[in-house]
């Protein structure tokens, strides 16, 4: 058993296998045992599943600030706030691109669940990247940072309307190259039918197929801001993995509760724009006052402010807006 602990990426193996031992665990009580049948989930279960997957994430800092101390600790509950966050902002574009395609709801946890499967995967492979360009380029830091601060300032004083996902380029390919079933075949992405004058049956791809893929794609989107805001935290390749995947996990969960309520929080964006520019702002901060890094305390309780913020103004504003007048 010595090769558990042999080092990789920093951290011997066996801390790498006891974070994906967890992480199989909750994928496989989730869709094996919470959800093994298709059904709608309602918004109290959902409220339930989130609680729980935000206990499992804090919980493994816990075990993080345990194992390997304080900063560590701080670094890992920062970064887990802050992509739980950009992950809200996901839950609206999820809820466009299911209204597009009229997803039923008993279909929409199948397609969030491969969906996070495959986020596991994309961020494995985007946060590898990251970590050697900054191992080999520091200088790449100011770069992520500078970047965060554009994005920031564009969210801030851009449109908050999410477009349409069938008027994206991606869409429009898949659409014009694949063989589509015209409805929903159940929870099936792909089906067998025999053409119209045919005599051989051939694989169709289905609408659901087609919101799989479009929700992936906005997860590239999504990354391309959240990948550089934790190394923008934290350059520890161990931490900006553990936390990034904690914080998606739920995004399912999440999802469901959010959905029907995405009006009361039209203020998280401008929030999030900030704390986007904040996270940018504090490596040439750092850099400028010759600190090694922003001090972890001050970078959560800031974090944990701008979003506070942003939520009770969110829900405040909406609760005074006087209501629609009747048609």
């Amino acid at each position: 058993m010595d090769w558990l602990t042999q080092m990789a990426l920093g951290k011997p193996v066996w801390m790498w296998a006891a974070f994906l031992a967890v992480v199989l665990a909750l994928l496989v009580l989730d869709l094996g045992v919470l959800h093994r049948k298709q059904k709608e989930i309602g918004v109290r279960e959902s409220l339930l599943l989130s609680a729980g997957y935000i206990t499992a994430g804090l919980g493994f800092g816990v075990w993080v600030w345990s194992e390997l101390g304080r900063q560590a600790g701080l670094e890992y509950v920062t970064g887990f706030l802050v992509e739980k966050s950009l992950a809200m902002d996901n839950v609206f574009v999820i809820a466009t691109i299911f209204a597009a395609f009229a997803v039923p709801r008993a279909y929409q946890h199948r397609v969030l669940f491969w969906g996070i499967l495959g986020v596991i995967v994309l961020r494995a492979i985007m946060i590898g990247v990251g970590a050697a360009l900054v191992a080999n380029f520091e200088w790449i830091l100011l770069v992520f940072a500078a970047f965060l601060v554009v994005v920031g300032a564009r969210m801030l004083f851009s449109s908050h309307e999410p477009a349409d996902p069938r008027d994206n380029a991606v869409y429009r390919w898949l659409a014009g190259h694949l063989r589509l079933t015209p409805d929903f075949e159940g929870s099936r992405f792909f089906v067998r039918r025999t053409p119209p004058g045919g005599s051989k049956a051939v694989l169709y791809a289905t609408p659901l197929f087609l919101a799989l893929v479009m929700i992936e794609l906005a997860d590239v989107v999504f990354a391309v801001d959240s990948v550089p805001a934790i190394f923008a935290i934290t350059t520890d390749p161990y931490i900006v993995y553990t936390s990034n995947i904690f914080a998606i996990l739920g995004l399912r969960a999440l999802y469901f509760a959010l959905a029907a309520v995405t009006a009361r929080f039209a203020y998280l964006k401008h929030a999030l724009a900030l704390l986007l520019i904040f996270i940018g702002g504090k490596v040439f901060v750092a850099e400028a006052a010759g600190w090694e890094k922003f001090p972890a305390p001050a970078s959560l309780g800031i974090t944990a402010a701008i979003l506070a913020g942003g939520i009770i103004y969110s829900l405040w504003r909406t609760e005074r807006r006087p209501p629609e007048p009747a048609a």
